[in-house]
């Protein structure tokens, strides 16, 4: 009997010491970047970690006063999908959406102002970090209500439909929202109405601090579309080519006309749901095997020097640039005013000419 016991523990150890391990289904089909979009990659990646990097020492600083919550360790997510977007096409996402913004191509100067609440950012100071956008380009949030995203993205889908424009939205969410009933509405419409959209499903395993298996009674959730027959796909969210792949199809198949499609990102974020979360309801060593092994910015890295396609000069000059981007994009941010207080009442309400 002890020895069963024995046997038992050690089976029950060692699959403790491999659930950090992020296990997806993987296609039958691989296709690979070319060297300049590996490098690329590699760019905008590290941009969104130093980004918020800085971000997290700003709120340290007592410079950041609201809610923040940081991106470091889903960089691959938003880098591989957006890689697919086009000009006309629409984004939006939840509260932790810095490096959704920087994909987009808004200024980082802007952003930081934002999150600083400084009159130089997005919205005036106004919105903080988690409610800002840019028209200008197609970003359309920072959201703060969980799932709230979902039906707007998928309202901004039915505008492309309806304008004819061949756009489609790339809708974010995390795998904490996964269950609001607004979601599976949304989903509803959109594959009654072969709306172009993409439902990117970012789930790092936590929403907030409760592990996904204790709040979903089914946890692949690429699966959560079939009862309103939506495809979906399971994809190494760390791994920026595979999502690049992956979004790809998912972005031929909603030109087509074919209706939304749904992505699950299998990924991890190494802090805490938002900087006031000590994140105690995970393991030290659960996201220091994670950062180890599957690091998205460290693998890609690697896969660069060993296909070539840069040299650790070219690594070296690109880290400092970013730096330089990452430091004065602080500076402006230190260096904007607060906004007015007259501003309270601007951007309240627009009036329309007869």
């Amino acid at each position: 009997m002890a020895k069963k016991a024995s046997t038992t523990k050690t089976k029950a150890k060692a699959k403790t010491k491999t659930k950090a391990k992020l296990k997806t289904k993987k296609p039958a089909k691989r296709l690979e970047a070319d060297a300049d979009e590996l490098v690329e990659f590699y760019r905008e990646m590290l941009l969104i970690r130093r980004f918020e990097e800085k971000a997290g020492q700003l709120y340290g600083m007592g410079l950041i006063g609201v809610f923040c919550h940081l991106y470091i360790g889903q960089e691959a997510v938003v880098v591989g999908a957006h890689s697919t977007a086009n000009p006309q096409d629409s984004v939006i996402t939840s509260y932790r959406d810095h490096g959704h913004m920087l994909v987009c191509g808004m200024d980082p100067k802007g952003v930081m102002a934002e999150l600083t609440g400084r009159i130089g950012g997005y919205s005036k100071g106004k919105g903080g970090s988690m409610h800002m956008f840019s028209s200008e380009k197609n970003f359309y949030g920072g959201h703060g209500i969980v799932g709230g995203q979902v039906p707007i993205g998928t309202g901004l889908a039915f505008a492309h439909k309806y304008n004819n424009d061949g756009g489609i939205c790339y809708t974010y969410f995390g795998d904490g929202s996964a269950n609001q009933g607004q979601v599976y509405e949304s989903f509803n419409m959109a594959q009654l109405w072969s709306l172009p959209v993409i439902y990117i499903i970012e789930n790092n395993k936590y929403g907030m601090g409760t592990s996904i298996d204790r709040a979903s009674s089914t946890t692949d959730l690429y699966h959560r579309g079939r009862s309103h027959g939506i495809p979906g796909e399971q994809v190494d969210g760390m791994d920026v080519v595979a999502v690049r792949e992956a979004t790809a199809r998912a972005a031929e198949h909603a030109r087509a006309g074919k209706g939304p499609f749904i992505l699950e990102m299998m990924t991890y974020r190494y802090r805490g749901h938002s900087m006031s979360d000590p994140a105690k309801y995970r393991s030290k060593e659960e996201v220091s095997k994670v950062r180890q092994e599957q690091d998205p910015i460290d693998n890609l890295r690697e896969l660069i020097i060993e296909s070539k396609a840069a040299n650790e000069e070219t690594l070296k000059e690109i880290d400092k640039d970013i730096k330089s981007i990452v430091t004065d994009a602080a500076e402006f941010a230190k260096e904007s005013p607060e906004p007015d207080v007259a501003e309270l009442y601007t951007d309240i309400l627009v009036e329309v000419s007869a």
